[in-house]
């Protein structure tokens, strides 16, 4: 599978028709081969503003997604262009160019708000095009950001005493980069220069006052402010001045455009290589190309059936996928490591068993590597049952191996003695001494082969079973010894085979005592993996409830100082959740109780036995307090 992709022209990935949406295939496939994590830049806009020249001087193109000189729309629906990034090594750049919104062609206005709302929660930056200034008219003309609330959910069922859904928007959704084309205006406030990002955040504030179109035009103003944390300001000169050349842009050299225009696109490109972020979702989840081809679908067939494309329900699915298939990975590279490492017949149990510890260990560490979100660790428990079976069928091939190998040595060893047996050699005064000394030596050989494996003592036991009637046969008859003395050669004889059943049953015994201690290995190995890969997530939760508080936080002190107090305070009850939310992540008892349901489903799942689970849970009691 290729981990990247590069393509020589854009794709369309969501199609528009006006009527519904749908998921090019093609487009499908190419993210289906991108192993690689991907960082998403999605832009919109209204048409005929130049967000197709943008995204074609972030794919290093002159062309590819269509400028067009006409008033006519040219993009249609959602176009994907995938490139190596040009500075995060093993990283995809995925550009997303949406066709123009308010293009009055459209037979369905809903149609603009739909392909807004999969670009916010498709891109990792999200970049909003417009023309001349951020005015009044530039930020009504953004009424599809204040439509998300209605148009996205992050949770499936938000239950009643938990905070207003979208509160936790700011989670998951990309950062926010607002270029404006052909502005002519001084960056000065107050006579004092000002910044690009400045203008924006100026551009930003409330306004003052409470009658209904004041607060309208506040709207988008706020749902910017409080959806996007990260928030990022260009403004680009006009390209060129010649009315001719920019009717046919495509085909105009770089030598022709403003050279403050060609320094303005080169800082807009330097920006997002170096700080867009990659794309991940809820509590640090990595997307990669495969996983936002998942995510598209899911999304638009939610669009489609009616409901409200959910994030929450999104990433159930993605996990459902992504850890089936996490599974069968990591069991596959089980099953290739043992197939290439194991030779039957393993001299002994132990051998085979390390090798097995060794490669489940990888196995694990690759299905934690690539799963997330494994609720009540459901897949985790397939893969140790999976683990388990492959396990039982190497011991099974191993056992097999040894016996026929250790039958085909013991057959080859006493062919002689069996040919003789048939000619009756034995059946002479004094056969009795010499059938046992062919015998012995027979023993004496057959030990002396190496690597006869775990069926060494049981093969060699119906071995010597076998011959039992034949040598008190050889005793009876044999003249030369005395009743006596044949009898304490019969008692000796079965004294002999006494020891040997013995010890055959010390070696099965001792065989159990290491297939326990491999299981005890087995559950250590997984709960510690299962441990760290808790904590990570308790991490990266702690982590994004962080960022999500102080970003209210800032919200409200901004709104204060603004002079917006009710606002302020309406905020308080949002604030208090998230506080109680990273207290409840802080307070660690639930992994411990996590470990522990896993460890008793494990041992049920292995048949392990209640005083090895004692044994191990004193053990994980002991993993838990190191900290």
């Amino acid at each position: 599978m290729a981990s990247g992709h590069n393509m020589m022209a854009p794709i369309c990935l969501v199609e528009n028709n006006n009527e519904q949406l749908s998921v090019n295939q093609k487009a499908l496939q190419i993210l289906d081969k991108i192993s690689q994590p991907v960082v998403v830049v999605a832009i919109v806009g209204l048409y005929r503003t130049g967000k197709s020249y943008l995204m074609n001087c972030l794919a290093g193109q002159k062309d590819g997604f269509p400028l067009g000189s006409t008033v006519q729309s040219e993009t249609k629906g959602i176009w994907m262009w995938c490139v190596p990034h040009p500075s995060k090594p093993n990283h995809t750049l995925v550009l997303l160019d949406t066709e123009g919104l308010g293009d009055v062609e459209k037979g369905n206005p809903k149609n603009d708000s739909w392909i807004f709302a999969l670009a916010v929660l498709l891109s990792s930056s999200f970049v909003y095009n417009s023309m001349s200034t951020i005015n009044h008219q530039a930020l009504e003309q953004l009424q599809y950001v204040t439509e998300l609330t209605e148009l996205i959910r992050a949770k499936s069922s938000p239950s009643p005493e938990e905070v207003e859904d979208s509160s936790e928007f700011v989670s998951f959704f990309p950062d926010f980069i607002w270029s404006v084309r052909d502005f002519t205006l001084e960056l000065k406030l107050n006579g004092c220069p000002i910044t690009e990002d400045e203008y924006l955040e100026n551009a930003l504030k409330l306004i003052p006052g409470r009658n209904p179109k004041v607060q309208m035009s506040n709207l988008p103003r706020e749902a910017i402010r409080h959806f996007f944390p990260k928030r990022k300001c260009f403004v680009f000169d006009r390209p060129t001045n010649d009315k001719e050349l920019l009717a046919n842009i495509e085909n105009v050299t770089e030598t022709q455009l403003e050279p403050e225009f060609q320094e303005q696109a080169k800082n807009f490109c330097s920006y997002i290589f170096s700080q867009a972020r990659t794309k991940t979702l809820r509590e640090g989840i990595t997307v990669t190309g495969k996983r936002l081809g998942t995510l598209v679908v899911t999304y638009v067939d939610a669009i489609n059936s009616g409901a409200v494309p959910c994030l929450e329900n999104a990433v159930t699915t993605l996990a459902q996928l992504e850890n089936s298939a996490a599974v069968q990975k990591a069991a596959a590279h089980y099953s290739e490591q043992m197939a290439k490492r194991v030779s039957f017949p393993t001299d002994t149990l132990q051998e085979l068993l390390d090798l097995h510890a060794a490669y489940e260990r990888e196995a694990i560490k690759i299905f934690m590597k690539h799963s997330f979100k494994d609720e009540n660790q459901e897949f985790q428990k397939r893969l140790v049952e999976i683990l388990k079976n492959k396990k039982k069928s190497f011991l099974l091939q191993n056992e097999e191996a040894s016996a026929k190998y250790c039958q085909a040595k013991l057959d080859q060893l006493s062919t002689a003695l069996m040919e003789r047996i048939l000619a009756g050699t034995f059946s002479v005064s004094g056969g009795h001494k010499l059938y046992l000394e062919t015998k012995e030596r027979i023993e004496r050989d057959y030990w002396q082969v190496p690597r006869k494996g775990v069926k060494a003592n049981e093969v060699f036991q119906r071995f010597l079973q076998s011959q039992a009637a034949i040598e008190k046969s050889i005793l009876q008859s044999d003249k030369a010894l005395t009743d006596g003395e044949k009898a304490i050669a019969e008692e000796r004889a079965r004294k002999q085979a006494a020891e040997k059943e013995q010890e055959l049953l010390r070696q099965q015994l001792q065989e159990q005592q290491l297939q326990m201690e491999a299981q005890e290995r087995s559950l250590q190995e997984n709960i510690v993996q299962l441990k760290e890969k808790l904590e990570r997530e308790r991490e990266n939760a702690i982590r994004e409830q962080n960022m999500m508080l102080d970003h209210k936080l800032k919200v409200q002190r901004d709104l204060l100082t603004e002079g917006f107090r009710k606002e302020a305070e309406k905020m308080n009850t949002e604030i208090n959740h998230l506080k109680n939310m990273a207290a409840q992540n802080d307070d660690t008892p639930w992994i411990a109780r996590t470990l522990d349901k896993f460890a008793r489903e494990f041992t049920s799942i292995l048949c392990v036995p209640a005083n090895l689970l004692g044994k191990v849970m004193s053990g994980l009691t002991s993993l838990l307090k190191k900290k």
